[in-house]
């Protein structure tokens, strides 16, 4: 009886967390400012290795063997290419470890949206829809 017990239990338990993972799974949320930090939520072109977009730049951390990454840079790409003034960077996650250290990046495709400036305005762990991009870009248009 308790073995049936420990099966419901951890199933009941993978249910919870499967739904939970589906509600937050590549959802766009604002980054609020580290105030402690100068300039801790900025990044410039040096560190990304390309031009920041005049309006707005959607930062991409993939890796090699990363399915839904490739989804992700063709939605970013296409988004990307049919606004005036945002640009798309694709970071390879494995060949950028310090960077993927300072800005937390636990999981690819993490997605960056960040102002003219360099800023992080809002971020996404997961591949997200192509109608919140364009909603999160919707600030800088």
């Amino acid at each position: 009886m308790r073995g049936v017990v420990v099966v419901v239990v951890v199933l009941a338990a993978a249910s919870l967390f499967m739904a939970w993972r589906r509600r937050t799974d590549g959802k766009l949320r604002a980054v609020t400012d580290r105030h402690d930090e100068p300039d801790g939520d900025v990044l410039t072109t040096s560190q990304l290795n390309a031009p920041l977009g005049e309006r707005a730049t959607l930062v991409q951390f993939s890796s090699a063997f990363c399915a839904p990454c490739r989804t992700t840079r063709v939605i970013l790409d296409d988004v990307a290419s049919r606004l005036p003034g945002v640009a798309h960077v694709d970071v390879d996650a494995e060949a950028n470890l310090e960077l993927v250290r300072q800005l937390d990046v636990r999981r690819t495709p993490t997605v960056l949206v960040l102002d003219e400036c360099g800023r992080i305005r809002t971020r996404a762990s997961g591949a997200p829809s192509r109608s919140d991009v364009v909603a999160a870009l919707g600030q800088f248009l």
